[in-house]
């Protein structure tokens, strides 16, 4: 396993983990890397490590280029454990002290206890052959000890877990992949990981505007070379909750009621202009939903009644979006039900409590949608065009 040249004397030293499929909740059926870098100098120095079990993976590509022993100083961006879980075995294999945030230094003594560990303050700069490491604290993106490390003279910023992509790929730059593919999986990865850090982001974008950056090394994913100003003002958008005149239309059906309802609300939307997304739970997973609802206006979520509530699948889905509260957004809710209700009502609840403007009324189809009812289910599909369009 060999190393890839970034730069003159910093090298990707990472490890690829093509099955992973689920990273805490989120699928990620394009797999994952864990980057790690290596800079070559008067002292050697190793950003971040890899997950414990793609240890051999590091060690193996770090010494396609010097032997591990050789390394003189760790930093850490991140604590947690896909960037970190390594640290300690490294550490015992080169005596080397291992520099994070404050509140990184004080994550990893949590985790572990036994390493050695220096902070470094936002804006602190180390100077070694030639070239600087400055350290940018970047708290709540997505972590509270999350850093940056920049060089300068390389214009290069480990970015740790902004502008990554759960992608899997024996290419190491964006230039070498598919773009479609690639800000596909950006921005999926920013939907479920970075969104409720929205104003975080937009701060961060701001300190970083005042450094002269061309490559941006991420831990996960591709390095960015080519497409920064794409990537950039993508989370300059995302950040800032700029969305489109769009609607996601989000479902789960028992018998087929609620289905007839989703679709039928749909057409109602598109026949204003206004692009729609249809997105059945059970056949879609919550992660690609979440990538839909980035750019969208509107929010319209369907389910049956269950037992008085709302369906399991529609429980999960709207719990796991209140925990990421996008900002901005009009959602509606609409259902069907045999002898009792209370499945719109769940959802309402759930909708209002992640930030959602609620401004129609749930639509609630006893059994069967008949014509009156489809009719209905056209007339909300107008009226929430009508909103994305004033919004």
């Amino acid at each position: 396993m060999e190393a890839v040249r970034v730069t003159d004397n910093i090298y990707w030293v990472g490890a690829i983990d093509w099955n992973i499929r689920n990273f805490h909740g989120y699928t990620t059926p394009r797999g994952s890397t864990y980057n790690a870098y290596l800079m070559t100098g008067e002292k050697n120095i190793l950003i971040d490590t890899v997950k414990r079990p793609f240890l051999e993976q590091l060690l193996a590509r770090i010494r396609s280029v010097i032997d591990p022993k050789d390394i003189d100083l760790i930093i850490s961006n991140h604590t947690e454990m896909d960037h970190s879980s390594s640290l300690l075995e490294m550490q015992k294999l080169t005596g080397a002290k291992v520099l994070a945030s404050r509140k990184g230094k004080e994550g990893l003594a949590l985790h572990y206890p036994e390493l050695n560990v220096e902070a470094v303050e936002d804006g602190a700069e180390i100077r070694c052959g030639g070239k600087t490491l400055r350290f940018i604290d970047t708290p709540m993106l997505h972590w509270p000890d999350s850093m940056f490390t920049y060089v300068p003279e390389d214009k290069l910023l480990f970015s740790m877990d902004a502008f990554g992509q759960h992608y899997a790929t024996n290419a190491r730059f964006d230039d070498q992949v598919d773009e479609g593919i690639l800000f596909q999986e950006a921005a999926k990865y920013y939907a479920n990981i970075i969104l409720p850090f929205g104003a975080r982001v937009v701060k961060t974008l701001e300190k970083a505007s005042q450094l002269d950056i061309q490559i941006l090394a991420t831990s996960h994913g591709v390095i960015w070379r080519k497409n920064l100003p794409r990537i950039l003002k993508a989370y300059s958008d995302w950040g800032s909750g700029v969305t489109k005149e769009k609607a996601v239309v989000v479902y789960d059906s028992m018998w087929g009621s609620t289905t007839t309802m989703a679709e039928h609300i749909a057409d109602g939307i598109a026949s204003r202009g206004v692009e729609v997304e249809v997105l059945k739970l059970g056949e879609t997973d919550r992660s690609w939903v979440i990538k839909e609802v980035l750019d969208a206006r509107a929010v319209v979520v369907g389910t049956p009644t269950i037992n008085n509530t709302m369906f399991p699948s529609v429980a999960d889905l709207v719990f796991y979006l209140k925990g990421l509260r996008p900002k901005g957004r009009i959602g509606a809710v609409f259902g069907s039900y045999g002898w009792g209700g209370g499945g719109t009502k769940a959802v309402r609840e759930q909708l209002q409590a992640a930030g959602l403007e609620l401004p129609l009324e749930d639509l609630q189809v006893n059994y069967v949608p008949h014509e009156a009812e489809k009719a209905k289910c056209m007339e909300m599909g107008r009226r929430i065009a009508e909103l994305i369009k004033k919004s």
